[in-house]
């Protein structure tokens, strides 16, 4: 049997079995694009069931509707980052923005050393003598900007440790 004298014969129910066929199709083989053409099938099914349309009118609001569909969710699709585990992989020095450490190098005429686990890391900030406590309050590429943490009556507490505590320990 012809694909166009099926649509012709059982009209918009061919175009919501197809649909629905297509969704199926989407868990079988995921990808995220027959889900589109799946939800512009049904759709032309639901109108053709309200108006009478010939099958040219029919397969090209399926044909408009299919690609409006997959430009439409493109567009939102590339203007989400994708979720992560590790958000900073590949920003090592975001993480240790708001961390306090004792630095290892005195900064002089604007940058020092600090040592965060086993790492050394550069610094730039004010100057300042070894073993101040320091924030770090920024990073620009390897380097971390840090800033003196303010000595309050007792309440002088690092937000994280010197050293990360081990799992396990």
């Amino acid at each position: 049997m012809d694909l166009i004298a099926l649509v012709g014969e059982y009209g918009g129910w061919s175009w919501i079995i197809g649909g629905a066929a297509l969704l199926a199709l989407e868990l079988a083989v995921p990808g995220g694009i027959l889900v589109w053409f799946g939800a512009a099938a049904v759709l032309t099914g639901l109108v053709v069931l309200r108006f009478d349309l010939s099958w040219q009118l029919q397969w090209g609001l399926f044909a408009v509707v299919s690609i409006a569909a997959v430009v439409v969710w493109t567009r939102i699709i590339r203007k989400r980052p994708p979720p992560t585990d590790q958000p900073f992989l590949n920003k090592r020095t975001g993480r240790f923005i708001g961390q306090v450490h004792a630095l290892e190098v005195a900064i002089e005429d604007g940058a020092g050393k600090l040592r965060i686990g086993d790492s050394t890391w550069r610094v730039t900030g004010p100057n300042l003598p070894v073993g101040t406590r320091v924030r770090v309050i920024g990073a620009d590429a390897a380097t971390l900007k840090v800033e003196p943490v303010e000595a309050k009556s007792g309440t002088d507490t690092p937000d994280t440790p010197d050293t990360p505590a081990e799992p396990g320990r």
